[in-house]
């Protein structure tokens, strides 16, 4: 799909939400070829590829729903970013242009403030600990957050730790990253961190990331190792440090608009279906990010690991900055409880 179709797209649901009613305004979108008649098909977009754990996990919902509603509710799966970059898909579902989006945690902090106690440096300890914090009611915490605009949370995902990877040299003290051009998403809270590192923060696409650092517009990035490797940015990147910096989620979302277009049972069927399939994105997860893992060290990345204590205390200005803020502060002190 072009950037104008897009527009289109997003223009168009737009142009919707104002004109409908709100009683009763969700969007039926219409069955395609192939699809059974009168089933109520709900479009869902990821900017990861096909086999992405996030994507499938997706599919598996639309899978599970088409079973358990008798062919009454369906997905249709927009991967690769064939509807466009994350921040287009969150003003896409707001305006009820689409259904349901997979966006990054980041990408939501300004406009969702409970997001950002998940995205803030050295929070959580380990895959481990940041399972078992949002297993224990931090998840629902934070995905009762967007009810205030036009989207309702369904799922929260977990994506890894997010490390550096660079063109340049191996980065073991934070000292390393001074001077350094690198990407981040569009997050104040990962803009901020990369400044307080040394290093130059450049906001950009996932898309845009490799021909960046190829073109030496940039000097590498900060990601998670199935996401370096699914962008195969270990081809121009040969530096991969494990900073483990932010285990930043991932978070499932569906158009307000959408759902409370659908009957109370089908609605509870959408939560249920999207909680049960965390499960089944951990497991495609683990799985898949130790083949990534070890195809990387097979093409000859040099990973090192980092000073550890001295990134956590570089990074402890900012979390500090940020905890004042009581809700933060209330959400990050059971994170920690949970350790």
């Amino acid at each position: 799909m072009t950037a104008l179709s897009r527009r289109r797209l997003l223009l168009a649901g737009a142009g919707a939400a104002c004109a409908l009613p709100l009683a009763g305004a969700g969007r039926a979108l219409a069955a395609g070829p192939g699809d059974p008649a009168g089933t109520r098909l709900l479009t869902a977009t990821d900017v990861h590829v096909s086999d992405y754990p996030t994507v499938e996990a997706v599919r598996w919902i639309g899978q599970a729903l088409r079973e358990r509603s008798g062919g009454r509710l369906d997905i249709r799966l927009y991967h690769s970013g064939q509807l466009g970059r994350e921040a287009e898909a969150i003003d896409m579902a707001r305006f009820g242009a689409i259904d349901i989006t997979r966006v990054y945690s980041g990408a939501l902090n300004n406009a969702f403030p409970l997001t950002q106690a998940l995205c803030l440096p050295y929070v959580f300890d380990s895959v481990e600990h940041m399972r078992h914090a949002l297993d224990n009611g931090v998840a629902d915490t934070v995905l009762r957050g967007f009810e205030s605009r036009d989207l309702v949370g369904l799922a929260v995902y977990d994506s890894g730790a997010r490390c550096f990877y660079n063109i340049k040299h191996p980065i073991v003290q934070p000292h390393d990253l001074h001077g350094l051009k690198l990407r981040v998403a569009s997050s104040d809270i990962f803009i901020q961190l990369l400044r307080l590192l040394g290093a130059n923060p450049t906001p950009m696409s996932l898309g845009d990331t490799f021909s960046g650092m190829e073109t030496h517009m940039i000097d590498g990035a900060e990601n998670n190792m199935r996401s370096f490797h699914s962008s195969r940015h270990f081809e121009a990147a040969r530096f991969w440090s494990q900073s483990e910096h932010s285990y930043a989620p991932d978070i499932l979302l569906v158009s307000r608009r959408t759902f409370d277009s659908l009957a109370p049972g089908d609605r509870r069927l959408l939560l249920e279906t999207a909680r049960e399939s965390v499960a089944v994105m951990r497991r495609k997860w683990d799985e898949s990010e130790g083949r990534a893992r070890q195809a990387v060290l097979d093409y000859g990345i040099q990973a090192n690991a980092v000073d550890m204590p001295a990134f956590r205390e570089a990074a402890r200005p900012l979390r500090e900055a940020y905890l004042h803020r009581p809700e933060l502060a209330a959400l990050y002190r059971r994170i920690r409880d949970l350790a």
